[in-house]
């Protein structure tokens, strides 16, 4: 993989690429980086152009300050833009967790750049919005988004000991303890113990929650072809939040539940995974 940098709407982007052909963009989420991606880059990279950028506030791109930065609109114009920065008009983008929440909102503010939507445990956000407001369940498992509100306090919680409890998140909540690696946790605390990743990786969460008090997000028809993949045993996001979504979508949509699989799916599933996302791209 070759790593490159690109300045994208005023902030300077880090990526990794390998491959030629279509563009692929895989976007990762909460508390990680491209390095999520390391066991699809290389099957995908064997048909497609892959790029993994790290997503604004996190690993080594860039980190705006306010907490407004981090509307889930502005990270999705970034990828609008990088996708142009690499010489392309379209692209396929996948992606898990809150790089799944940017790429909805990318199909919604930018369906022209879009070729084909994969999102990995990310539930279309205005069914999440829904949920969180009429699921009790689903309001008892978000308790984090609450959380990540108080400022300063997750932060410097989240940042004793060099962001272990990073490294103790991502293993306690995985299927298997062997999903990651010692070296993958390092990877993940150090990114995160950054000067400012852990204000920004927060910032996503307090940004969400202003925006949904504003009001329900669009519910406009998504025109790309959608692949939804799912973990069913997700600690966070039940899978009731998958049901009655034909609706959101004008061309194609199917869910592939992987059983026995976490919130972490493509970490722990990743041949099952990287043959779906080759199939459907």
């Amino acid at each position: 993989m070759e790593p490159g940098d690109l300045q994208v709407n005023g902030l300077r982007l880090h990526y990794v690429t390998e491959g030629a052909g279509d563009l692929v963009l895989l976007l990762h989420g909460f508390p990680e980086t491209h390095h999520t991606w390391r066991k699809q880059i290389p099957a995908l990279a064997a048909r497609f152009r892959v790029v993994a950028p790290d997503l604004r506030g996190y690993g080594e791109s860039d980190k705006p300050p306010r907490i407004s930065d981090y509307r889930v609109e502005a990270v999705a114009d970034d990828i609008a833009a990088l996708i142009g920065e690499l010489g392309a008009e379209r692209a396929h983008v996948v992606g898990h967790d809150w790089g799944g929440g940017v790429a909805w909102a990318l199909a919604q503010r930018s369906p022209a750049v879009l070729d084909k939507l994969a999102v990995l445990n990310c539930p279309h956000p205005a069914v999440m919005w829904k949920a969180l407001r009429s699921n009790w369940r689903q309001i008892r498992r978000s308790w984090y988004i609450l959380a990540a509100q108080v400022p300063w306090l997750p932060e410097r919680l989240l940042l004793r000991d060099g962001a272990r409890a990073i490294g103790g998140a991502l293993r306690g909540s995985a299927r298997t303890p062997d999903t990651f690696t010692d070296a993958d946790l390092a990877e993940y605390e150090r990114a995160f113990a950054r000067p400012g990743a852990a204000t920004a990786a927060l910032n996503y969460y307090r940004a969400a929650f202003r925006s949904g008090l504003r009001g329900a997000p669009s519910s406009r028809p998504i025109a790309a072809p959608t692949l939804l993949i799912w973990g069913e045993d997700d600690f966070a996001l039940g899978k009731e939040l998958t049901y009655g979504m034909e609706g959101l979508f004008a061309d194609g949509f199917r869910i592939e539940y992987v059983p026995g699989a976490s919130h972490w799916v493509n970490e722990e599933r990743p041949d099952l995974v990287n043959r779906l996302l080759l199939d459907f791209l």
